[in-house]
This record gives C-alpha cells, structure tokens and sequence, in this order.
C-alpha cells in the first residue's frame, strides 16, 4: 500500500490560518477605532489569506 503525502505540511496550514485570524481581529478592532485605512488594509488581507487558503484546499483535493 502507498500512503499518500500531503503537498503541504500541516504546519503551513496552522500558520496561515493563524495570519486569518490576526488579520481578522486587526481588522475588526481598526474599522472599530474609526481607523479606515487600517481597517482597510487588514481586510484586504484577510480576503488575501481566505482566498489562499481556498485554493489550497481545492489544489489537495485534486490531488486525490
């Protein structure tokens, strides 16, 4: 039997989801304080890291 290795080690998952998260709360806590370049950037962000992250998972599930 063959196992199957995953392109990406789980490590990179944490971390990007990790920066998700970060950029979320960052972006949250800007928009909050009336800080809307702030709150701009980090959310552009995060729609950045979601949209890796979606194509991540698309790209491992076409691996199987």
């Amino acid at each position: 039997m063959e196992s199957k290795q995953r392109r990406t080690p789980p490590i990179t998952d944490l971390l990007l989801r990790g920066l998700r998260i970060g950029a979320s709360t960052i972006a949250i806590v800007e928009l909050l304080r009336n800080d809307w370049l702030g709150g701009g950037l980090s959310s552009l962000a995060w729609l950045i890291f979601v949209q890796v992250e979606r194509r991540r998972a698309s790209v491992d599930q076409s691996d199987t």
